[in-house]
């Protein structure tokens, strides 16, 4: 019996998503846990694994076609089965609102029709690009780059623009034939989804004609029956052509999946070295990541050379006295994290508490520990666990504000910010009071891997109850955090210091660090916070009560 696949929610924000590439086609015997598709969220590229067995009989997505959750993706089922009534029932409800909408605004028809007259005519074969919404937060996105020119011929499949989007930059891919008649958003410039991104036609269309056209609402009709043709055309040529393992170009073009694109831009591998193993020689995820450079007798020569490029690279010159500055353009990430801790802390009323910590048997019990082989815990991973565990006893802490209603969750999920390169990420470890300090360790060092690389899920980065900040390692004594939203508090650690110290009435060197707690003052009191802080000082003063 076919079985629908609909376009899954891949992260608890996803409200749609783009299909990368398939990596099965229509007629491909399909078994459980194979990989269907490559799919893009608002927060990264995911494989997506099939949980049934057939054949695959139809695809609702196309490559870089966005759709949203739950809508019709593909059909799985015996070979030979007729679809067509799912296919119809997957769009009934569609069509049922349609039927709704004229009869209820028959005067709104009327008029439309009335002015339709008025429209301009598309010119034949003039298609208009508009900015994309590459996520699913996406507002306005910036061109880092136009890889095509106005006057140059476009083919499917072609790069026409890197976009800079609130997560990421990511290429824009033609799907449409032609000359490039117009660039609307200049490189460096940002415009709001859907606004017009360029124009593709053929060569000597009227631009004028085209812009006209398109903001009385006119749609070149005649483009859409012949793309409905063409597509139809790549399916039986599909059906017909076996997939092929190459070196992933065609004509001079490195044919990759996005996600293949930025892991081999991160790990420095020229992809015109690597074998495709995707459709047509496609290179996908898989091939990168097992992807071994061969070793020649050339390269120390090249490494020779780019190192004394390098050293020849020299600074511009600013003479003694003068005034300089350089004004940079925000990135769309930037602009997102301004956004929230902006909204965060001025929606939430902060404050903090600081305690300082007497670190001498943590360090005696971290140095036992980490004497034991293939075992390595950290002072930051005892400071998660103490959390925790304290978080447990003071639930109020682990709450979230609604306005009309408070949430207390009942799941501990510790975040721990991470610095990448274009900003900052929070790694989430899942139920954390109920994690020894290895597996603590273990997990933060994968995840901080991942963030680092770019290679993290939308999953392992959602759903933090709390969070930790730890600037020790750069020698900062203490500091103030702000509140990760829709946590209540987060934990701010300095660094560990010697100085003399009191104990038993004497003076003696002792080893200390100071913690700041920053607590969202509408679900967590002063005196609660204050209580929290005890417990996790108790903690991690005696880290041999964590074991109990």
């Amino acid at each position: 019996m076919a079985e629908i696949i609909n376009m899954p929610r891949l992260s608890d924000t996803m409200e749609e998503g783009t299909v990368a590439s398939w990596l099965k086609k229509v007629g491909d015997k399909i078994e459980e846990g194979d990989i269907l598709a490559e799919i893009e969220t608002d927060k990264a590229t995911m494989e997506f694994e099939s949980f049934n067995e057939g054949t695959l009989l139809y695809i609702g997505v196309k490559e870089g076609d966005t759709a949203p959750v739950d809508t019709l993706l593909a059909i799985i089922g015996d070979e030979g089965e007729d679809v067509d009534a799912l296919i119809k029932g997957a769009g009934e409800p569609a069509k049922e609102e349609v039927k709704e909408e004229k009869s209820t605004e028959a005067s709104e028809v009327k008029a439309s029709e009335a002015s339709t007259s008025e429209k301009v005519e598309m010119p034949e074969g003039a298609i208009v690009v508009t900015m994309p919404r590459l996520s699913d937060t996406m507002e306005e996105g910036t061109v880092a780059t136009w890889l095509k020119k106005v006057g140059d011929n476009v083919e499917e499949g072609d790069i026409l623009a890197e976009i800079e989007t609130d997560k990421a930059t990511m290429e824009f891919e033609s799907f449409n034939e032609g000359t490039l008649l117009y660039i609307g958003v200049q490189e460096g410039e940002s415009a709001p989804v859907d606004s017009i991104l360029a124009v593709i036609g053929k060569e000597g269309t009227d631009v004028d004609t085209v812009l006209k056209a398109n903001a009385s609402g006119n749609e070149p009709v005649q483009e859409k029956e012949e793309e409905k043709k063409t597509v139809a055309t790549k399916e039986e040529t599909s059906k017909s052509t076996p997939a092929t393992s190459g070196n992933g170009s065609s004509g001079g073009r490195i044919i990759a999946s996005p996600l293949a694109k930025k892991i081999a831009e991160d790990k420095g591998i020229d992809l015109s070295k690597v074998e495709g193993t995707g459709d047509h020689g496609r290179i996908i995820k898989r091939d990168i990541e097992n992807f071994t450079p061969t070793i020649t007798a050339e390269a120390p020569k090249a490494t020779a050379t780019a190192s004394a490029k390098e050293t020849t690279v020299v600074a511009p010159f600013v003479p003694a006295g003068e005034e300089s500055s350089e004004e940079v353009k925000n990135s769309q990430m930037r602009k997102t994290i301004a956004r929230r801790l902006g909204e965060s802390k001025f929606s939430a009323p902060h404050y903090y508490l600081t305690v300082e910590l007497d670190m001498d048997n943590a360090i005696a019990s971290r140095k036992t520990i980490n004497a034991i082989p293939d075992i390595k815990v950290s002072f930051n991973d005892m400071i998660v666990k103490a959390c925790a565990m304290a978080l447990r006893k003071h639930p109020q802490v682990n709450t979230t504000w609604n306005d009309a209603t408070t949430t207390y969750n009942k799941h501990i999920h510790v975040g721990v910010a991470v610095a990448v390169d274009d900003g900052l990420l929070v790694p989430v470890l899942k139920f954390a009071d109920q994690m020894s300090l290895t597996t603590i360790g273990a997990n933060v060092r994968d995840l901080a891997g991942k963030a680092r690389n770019k290679k993290i899920s939308p999953a392992e980065m959602d759903g933090s109850t709390f969070t930790i900040s730890n600037l020790g390692m750069f020698g900062i004594l203490e500091f103030t955090s702000i509140i990760n939203q829709p946590n209540s508090a987060i934990l701010s650690v300095g660094t560990i210091v010697q100085k003399p110290v009191v104990k038993n009435g004497e003076i003696v060197v002792g080893n200390t660090m100071k913690v700041t707690l920053a607590c969202d003052h509408r679900t967590v009191d002063g005196a609660t916070g204050a209580q929290f802080l005890q417990t996790v000082k108790q903690y991690v003063e005696n880290p041999v009560t964590m074991l109990a």
